[in-house]
């Protein structure tokens, strides 16, 4: 298990304003020693918090290539049938993860192939589970050209995550399961799959980024 990079400025500040507040604390001259350790403690806790939330624990890797993983870990909240209009201009099957503040929150490519699109939306910070999350707010999507198909997947922010970072770039070829981006905070991610793909998870399941196989394409 190491500590994310995308972290490192976050927890840096973070770090640098629990000392700021906690010498404040130990000059107040009336303050009982009882409440400066309950103080401590609380911010040390809430430091622990910060860098569990950008912890990068293993993640085991045993796909097929026609096989898609999940891109990052969390809850299937959406398996349904809808138009994606902005890369496959029809329709397709979408899978949504809902992120909570709690789970691994990288991301890593659910299939190989050439990133053929790739596009930035700034936007607005509804919740990450609103059915207009997935157009409004910001969000990146991502276009995978596969020997099986195209696959389309979006990081989407949500009322709490105002960080999407993203580390390829269009017209890159990426490997299965290659890291490919991060989202600070709650979050989800919605991956667009052709028609024809075998759906091997469903609403309520837990699914594990690099590790659980969402579908197979034909």
């Amino acid at each position: 298990m190491y500590i994310h990079p995308a972290g490192y400025r976050v927890i840096l500040v973070f770090f640098a304003v629990v000392v700021i507040v906690m010498l404040l604390v130990h000059r107040i001259p009336s303050i009982p020693t009882w409440a400066e350790v309950l103080v401590g403690g609380a911010l040390m806790v809430l430091c622990c918090l910060v860098l569990w939330f950008f912890r990068i624990p293993p993640r085991p890797f045993n796909a097929a290539p026609n096989e898609v993983t999940s891109v990052s870990d969390g809850k299937v909240v959406l398996v349904e049938e809808v138009d994606e209009p902005e890369v496959i201009g029809g329709r397709a099957i979408k899978v949504c993860v809902f992120l909570s503040i709690f789970d691994v929150h990288a991301q890593w490519a659910p299939i190989g192939g050439d990133l053929e699109y790739f596009k930035y939306h700034a936007g607005e910070y509804l919740v990450a589970w609103h059915p207009k999350s997935s157009v409004l707010n910001e969000r990146t999507t991502f276009g995978q050209r596969t020997p099986h198909g195209l696959v389309v997947w979006r990081q989407i922010a949500g009322a709490v995550a105002r960080r999407i970072r993203w580390f390829v770039e269009e017209g890159q070829s990426i490997e299965h399961a290659q890291e490919c981006g991060f989202i600070l905070f709650g979050s989800r991610i919605d991956l667009y799959l052709p028609l024809d793909s075998e759906i091997l998870v469903e609403p309520g399941d837990r699914v594990v980024a690099r590790s659980t196989v969402l579908a197979r394409l034909r």
